[in-house]
């Protein structure tokens, strides 16, 4: 006798209980409604995203470097990497640069800051200082200086990505000069680190939907829906040049390596709605590296582009920047001439390269801008605070699927990607398979079998198909 389909609550109580994704939108309607009707309690539930944020920062460092030693060791060859660097620092510097002068022409255009007419003397500069806690960003030797690590512990303490991948590059150049006969125990060390780190990802993304309930009850809690009405030109031209962005990025993806976005997109929804629920792209960090490198992409091309990509390209702040210093000098009526927004575009080249893990970095970068040009008020940059936090939608999603775009194609120009296995997995024809599964064959076949039976699997290295 046939078995009867599964009622509806049945199937989606399934569905809630084995797709992250599902958890995730769920908790981020929930988040929205709970803070929309009680935004008293914004600040309740904010150490819910706080604190996820911080576990998965404990485990970036320690997985880069993992990733980068090992993606070395076994490349095999320290030129190819130097040559996977110098490509990446190049589409970095392309996309970036790109993407200032497409939100500087939109603002030209649609001039989202004309007509409001603001007083400048009547804004509260402070409240700028008080958002960037009196930091400030590093001049370009500063940038370059700490990027040096000044000791090995250091660096994973402070989780300077750019101090932990110098290090990296430093024990990989060590291992290869070695050889694996000296040091024979070192490298299959550092895999076994590595399948601990993605173990201990496994454990903490479960905790993701409580994340983004959290964080969505602090932004609607704490900043409400009516900024939405003051600032809509602004948001609107924003989120509407990054969608014009990211469609180039597709096209220039299609043509270097034959790869769709969005079925990119599709096939990391779960890691995108989070970094968009938790407005950070550090969240989704390790498990992007996962789905790039089981999506074809060579170890060390994921090692070293991704993380980087984290302060060198910033694709959603360069759009953010631009659109924004013309919305303030628009808005208190100052009138930029060609050979100023030159200048615009100059300095923000250079300020949005050192803004990675820098409070309020954003408004450092525009103050800097002004008092570049000289023609408008510091003050005037408080114009953009209560906006600041709506962005981060646009800016995190921008930022995040730049530095993965940039991961394929230096992969491709470097002859470091599966270009069959990529589209087989954007096509779904391949399952993703967590890194703590003990078998290809889990994911593929969508089974979940016993811990005992797993163990017994003698096929134990069959993680990341992509690898093998």
């Amino acid at each position: 006798m046939p078995q009867s389909p599964p009622s509806l609550p049945r199937r989606v109580a399934r569905i809630l209980r084995t797709s992250l994704f599902a958890q995730v939108a769920v908790a981020l309607v929930l988040g929205i409604v709970v803070g929309r009707l009680w935004p008293d309690t914004a600040t309740t539930f904010q150490p819910l995203g706080d604190g996820f944020v911080r576990l998965i920062k404990t485990v970036i460092s320690p997985l880069v470097f993992c990733v980068v030693v090992v993606g070395i060791a076994k490349a095999g060859n320290l030129k190819a990497f130097g040559r996977i660097g110098l490509k990446a620092l190049i589409w970095f510097e392309v996309a970036s640069t790109a993407a200032l002068l497409i939100g500087l022409i939109a603002a030209n255009v649609f001039a989202p800051g004309s007509g409001m007419n603001v007083d400048p003397s009547k804004l509260d500069a402070s409240a700028v200082d008080d958002k960037t806690a009196g930091g400030a960003l590093p001049s370009t030797t500063e940038f370059v200086l700490n990027a040096l690590p000044q000791s090995a512990i250091g660096a994973f303490a402070e989780n300077s990505l750019l101090q932990v991948l110098v290090l990296a590059c430093l024990v990989g150049a060590a291992l290869l000069h070695l050889g694996h006969t000296k040091v024979p125990a070192i490298l299959p060390a550092i895999e076994q680190a590595q399948e601990i780190i993605f173990a201990i990802v496994g454990f903490v993304m479960k905790l993701a939907p409580l994340a983004v309930f959290g964080a969505m009850v602090h932004l609607v809690g704490e900043y409400g829906l009516g900024v939405m009405e003051t600032y809509g030109r602004l948001i609107i031209l924003c989120y509407a040049v990054a969608a014009v962005f990211l469609a180039l990025l597709a096209v220039a993806l299609k043509l270097v390596t034959g790869l769709n976005l969005w079925k990119f997109v599709r096939y990391t929804r779960e890691e995108m709605l989070l970094a968009l629920g938790t407005a950070s792209s550090e969240t989704v960090m390790p498990r992007m590296m996962q789905k790039l490198r089981q999506a074809g992409a060579r170890d060390d091309a994921v090692g070293l582009v991704l993380p980087t990509g984290y302060s060198f390209n910033l694709d959603g702040a360069s759009i953010y920047l631009s659109i924004g210093t013309l919305f303030i000098a628009q808005s208190v009526g100052v009138d930029l001439s060609l050979s100023q927004q030159i200048t615009v575009i100059l300095v923000l080249m250079l300020t949005s390269k050192g803004m990675a893990g820098i409070p309020g970095s954003a408004f450092l970068a525009l103050s800097a801008t002004a008092s570049a040009l000289g023609a408008i008020p510091a003050g005037a940059v408080a114009l953009l605070l209560g906006v600041d936090r709506i962005m981060d939608a646009m800016r995190v999603a921008t930022n995040l699927l730049g530095n993965c775009v940039a991961v394929f194609v230096v992969s491709k120009w470097e002859g470091a990607l599966d270009t069959v296995r990529a589209k087989k997995m954007l096509d779904g024809e391949i399952a993703f398979v967590e890194e703590e599964d003990a078998t290809e064959g889990n994911a593929a076949e969508g089974a979940s079998e016993s811990s005992d039976s797993a163990a017994d699997s003698p096929d134990h290295t069959a993680k990341t198909p992509a690898n093998t």
